[in-house]
């Protein structure tokens, strides 16, 4: 134990070092909240796959799969679809030269669309970094026996990752998401080798468990065909609307080290589910006629499996969670400092003071922020739970921000009817404790037997309807309300479409360096109103090759089960 507690300490120690030291770095807000834009394409690889990559994730997988069986991966692969689009997007979000996407919205839509993004932004990061300490304090709890209590563990690693996030910005995430990436792929696998051989390989699990179809990856009761593709689909839309995404594609030197690192550290991601879910399904032979809570089976795993191997692989184990924990909180916590300090301090309360004024807003904002998620973590009752939570709230404002990259006609006045009555359908299709509404409990037994499980209203219809009714009112409203000034849209459409140069000098968000001439505006749909433009050669084979991974993966993993 003492071996596993010192291992535990080396990589703490490290770590904070690491990132403190990266402090010396910050000279500007702007290098604080999305660091010196010079990172290549391993280092994005890594910062991408750190900050897409987290504890309540394994997690989360395992735990479903141990509930429902294979069909669990699709609680982290409802990204998967998303991946080639991510090719696609790294480029349209580097060109912004924005430091946030609020930003962005602020030359699109104007400023009140940009204070509504900061807001639903900050919520989102709060409610993300509250379900990743959940969880991690599950394992945490697990792992050691229960000898380190959930409360102790979140505040522990709380205050870890806050010491460097707050003292280097987005430079400290990048250099240290370094190795802790590699620590949270030693994570994802440690403990699968030693379960499988526990249960005998697959084989012996099922014969050991005797349901074929827990190793099916779609079921005919919850997680359906239909389950896969809306949660897909919502997972699109409201990856725009992840205030993290314009760090993870503004960070890099052009946009071709965005694009790569984007989609090369998300794959990375999508293989390490695969060995989360196949932990959980050893876990479900290794448990078998016993009773456990769901959220500490990947825990438990390592408490039970790992000292019988080597002394020090639980410590080891400790210290990948914790990589896993603060690759990705860290980023979180400087995304919404940054969208605080540069889209509502900043522009509404203090304009014109000096740069280290704002890195002082942007730190404390930080520590606000997970004060928050702290919160929201002492609040869930389990982490499927929180996750679900979090699925909702990144797709509301997904659809403004869409429909803003391609239609002219969209206005602030329907971004905000969109993003608000997206809300108001969640709330009234969810059960408020707060209000005393379940809206099961007045319209489930009214409903077709197809839009339910468990007699409530399915996640996927749930879903579909406020989806549908946000693209309803974005577009209806956009029709009945005075667009953004036809010049501002001109600028913007300009610099979005403009590639970003080599060693390209800083300047303001969607503002071209000087001395550069726009790209000529080379449009599918020839209409003034629409702005999609066609897509290079390198888009096109960069797409394609993207969803022949994507293939090869299900492939893989159905091939694996089978």
């Amino acid at each position: 134990m003492l071996l596993d507690w010192l291992v535990v300490l080396v990589y703490l120690v490290g770590v904070t070092l690491v990132g403190v030291w990266s402090a010396k770095k910050v000279r500007t807000a702007s290098n604080f909240f999305i660091s010196d834009r010079k990172f290549g394409k391993i280092m994005m690889t890594f910062f991408t796959f750190g900050t897409g990559t987290n504890t309540d994730q394994a997690v989360t997988v395992a735990a479903k799969t141990y509930q429902s069986g294979a069909s669990g991966i699709w609680y982290q692969w409802l990204w998967l679809f998303s991946t080639p689009f991510y090719w696609l997007l790294s480029p349209l979000f580097r060109r912004m030269r924005a430091v946030t996407t609020a930003d962005y919205l602020f030359k699109r839509y104007g400023s009140s669309v940009a204070v509504l993004f900061a807001l639903v932004g900050m919520a989102q990061l709060s409610v993300s970094i509250g379900v990743i300490l959940k969880a991690s304090s599950a394992v945490i709890t697990a792992v050691t026996g229960g000898a380190i209590s959930p409360g102790l563990a979140i505040i522990g690693m709380t205050v870890l990752f806050v010491i460097y996030g707050v003292a280097g910005g987005l430079n400290a995430a990048i250099i240290t998401d370094f190795f802790q990436g590699i620590l949270t792929v030693m994570f994802s696998f440690l403990i699968l080798p030693f379960a499988l051989q526990a249960v005998g390989g697959l084989g012996g699990l099922k014969a050991l468990v005797n349901n074929p179809a827990l190793f099916e990856i779609v079921t005919p009761s919850e997680i359906t065909t239909l389950y896969v593709v809306i949660i897909a689909l919502n997972a699109l839309i409201g990856w725009v609307t992840a205030p993290y995404s314009m760090a993870m594609c503004g960070a890099g030197k052009t946009e071709q080290e965005a694009r790569i690192g984007l989609v090369s550290g998300m794959l990375l991601k999508r293989i390490c589910t695969i060995a989360w879910v196949l932990t959980g399904l050893c876990g479900i032979g290794l448990y078998l006629g016993k009773t456990i809570h769901i959220d500490h089976v990947y825990g438990l795993m390592a408490h039970d499996l790992l000292p019988t191997i080597a002394p020090g692989l639980v410590g080891l184990f400790i210290a990948s969670m914790l990589a896993a924990v603060m690759s990705s909180c860290d980023c979180f916590m400087v995304s919404s400092a940054a969208l605080f300090t540069e889209n509502i301090y900043k522009p509404l309360i203090k304009p014109d003071r000096d740069e280290k004024h704002y890195i002082l807003i942007g730190r404390i904002t930080s520590v606000a922020v997970v004060a928050f998620g702290i919160i929201f973590a002492f609040r869930f009752t389990s982490v499927v739970q929180g996750l679900e939570i979090f699925w909702r709230v990144q797709a509301m404002m997904g659809i403004a921000i869409w429909v803003s990259f391609f239609w002219r006609k969209a206005t602030a006045a329907a971004a905000w009817a969109s993003t608000l009555g997206s809300f108001a359908v969640w709330f009234f299709t969810s059960k408020i404790d707060l209000i005393g509404w379940d809206f099961n409990a007045h319209f489930a037994r009214f409903l077709p037997e197809f839009m339910l499980y468990e007699s409530q209203l399915s996640l996927p219809w749930q879903m579909i309807f406020y989806l549908t009714f946000g693209l309803a009112v974005m577009v209806g409203v956009s029709l009945f309300t005075k667009p953004q000034d036809k010049e501002i849209l001109d600028r913007v459409y300009e610099c979005i479409r403009t590639p970003v140069g080599p060693n390209e000098p800083e300047v303001e968000p969607l503002t071209l360096p000087e001395n550069t001439k726009p790209a000529p505006r080379n449009v599918l749909i020839n209409h003034p109103d629409f702005e999609i433009t066609k897509p290079s050669l390198s888009s096109v084979l960069g797409f394609l090759a993207t969803w022949v991974a994507v293939g090869l993966l299900i492939a893989a993993f159905v091939w694996i089960l089978r």
